[in-house]
């Protein structure tokens, strides 16, 4: 008897503890900016600091708040035209040096293994362990550039990433051909091709 009233006691513990985070959650909804959100997906996501806010989230809230939209060196120009495009902002150039796509890489005979390059890069793209050779994995690696300035023995370089399949872009401009009306001298001269043809 005692164990069915011990089972007891704490399911009806569960269901009260159960109905208050139910009701806490609904009470002390935090709702988000869905404009913050589009903002941010078009951000590139590399929380390198280089447009002055700590990542890319607290810089998409400024520009959600009416911030400038062309501090992304990332993000480069086609990062600002999209901005632009969403919020229906002036296109501005962008406020820094445009650099091709880069990728970290580690002199791996130089480094001492002395792990602040972990420490310092925001993706998680090196790894290693302390008192190891330490790496980096391409394919996560934003070229920041976060990690340079920490490392004591300067064994990290930056490389620009070549052109392949899955980074190649169109490099000519995009022209938008607009149908302009005919003016009255074309007019003329198709009608009077017309009445040539039907004598």
């Amino acid at each position: 008897m005692e164990i069915v009233l011990a089972i007891a006691i704490m399911a009806l513990g569960a269901v009260v503890l159960g109905a208050a985070l139910g009701f806490a959650s609904v009470k002390f909804k935090v709702e988000g900016n869905p404009l913050v959100e589009k903002i941010e997906g078009i951000l590139p996501q590399t929380q390198c600091g280089q447009c002055g806010y700590p990542g890319c989230r607290p810089y998409a809230e400024a520009i959600a708040q009416g911030d400038e939209i062309n501090k992304c060196p990332p993000g480069g120009m086609e990062g600002v035209q999209k901005l632009a495009d969403l919020l229906g902002r002036e296109v501005k150039a962008l406020d820094a040096e445009e650099k091709p796509k880069q990728v970290a890489v580690i002199d791996e005979n130089t480094c001492i293994g002395c792990t602040l390059c972990i420490q310092a890069c925001p993706v998680d793209a090196i790894v290693g362990a302390a008192k190891q050779m330490h790496t980096i994995v391409a394919g996560l690696c934003t070229g920041c550039e976060l990690c340079l300035p920490p490392c004591p023995v300067e064994c990290i370089r930056m490389e620009a990433v070549g052109e392949n399949l899955d980074n190649w872009k169109w490099k000519y401009p995009i022209v938008e051909i607009k149908a302009t009306p005919p003016s009255a001298r074309d007019a003329a001269t198709a009608g009077s091709a017309g009445i040539k043809e039907a004598a």
